[in-house]
């Protein structure tokens, strides 16, 4: 009998932590090893970073990119154990800081561990690919809870970066993060961002496709995080043991083929 996968929760205070730690411990193929807050966080049943990472095979970590690559960067230079990332709000230096790490180990780094959402990345940039700029104007709407730090969301602009990729550019080339005050009409091919903050929103993500005559809208709602955990603990059970490298949930889910 294949023995369970032990998985360590980073930021296990908040509130992705905790339904980490409860889907691990409710799954017969992980046992949870461990638990820790941010580095230098302590708190009751938490442990040192160091004592979690010799307990764990996978560590899953829904902290801050800036945490998140420090975090790669230690697993690394002890030569494991692997991780999953769903941190969002990275800086350049930080996925440089994770992309040398997984060199070493092992990182599944995904904006977005739901199933649907995958699925929705997929339809967005056959939609994209399908429904030329000239005559169709992509705009992705995102809403979260008032907490939520960063913005637009990681997923957001995995969205964004999907439309792109069917249009065959670079998000950065056409990307609107905002609009203000007096300002241009839209340009031919934009990807254009709206953000909401407020109350206890989960996860709301729609791409609008509009033309002149007709809108399309594809669209995902997040009803609770569990929804995340599970998709998290599917990643840790699929990474644990690979060879290094960084992966996503395209590979977790067997649609890159690498699976």
């Amino acid at each position: 009998m294949t023995p369970p996968i032990r998985i360590a929760v980073a930021g296990a205070l908040g509130h992705m932590g905790r339904a980490l730690a409860e889907a691990a411990a409710a799954d017969s193929a992980a046992t949870l090893a461990a638990r820790f807050g941010r580095l230098g966080v302590e708190g009751e049943g938490l442990v040192d970073v160091e004592t979690a990472l010799g307990a764990a095979d996978v560590v899953v970590d829904f902290t801050t990119g800036q945490a998140s690559a420090t975090l790669a960067e230690i697993c690394a230079a002890r030569g494991g154990p692997a991780l999953v990332i769903g941190s969002t709000g990275f800086e350049p230096a930080d996925l440089a800081r994770i992309a040398a790490a997984a060199r070493r180990i092992a990182i599944v780094r995904a904006g977005n561990f739901s199933l649907g959402v995958n699925m929705l990345l997929g339809l967005v940039a056959w939609a994209a690919r399908s429904l030329p700029p000239e005559t169709w104007d992509i705009e992705i709407f995102e809403a979260h809870h008032r907490r939520k730090i960063d913005a637009p969301s990681g997923t957001a602009l995995m969205l964004g970066e999907a439309a792109a990729s069917g249009r065959r550019v670079s998000l950065a080339s056409v990307e609107k993060r905002a609009r203000d005050g007096v300002a241009a009409e839209r340009e031919i091919g934009e990807i254009g961002f709206s953000v909401l903050r407020g109350g206890g929103i989960v996860g709301e993500h729609s791409v609008v496709f509009a033309a002149n005559e007709e809108i399309l809208t594809l669209s995902h709602s997040a009803r609770d995080r569990g929804m995340f955990a599970r998709g998290a603990l599917a990643a840790a059970l699929w990474v644990a043991g690979r060879a290094p490298g960084e992966y996503d949930m395209q590979d977790v889910l067997g649609f890159s083929g690498e699976a």
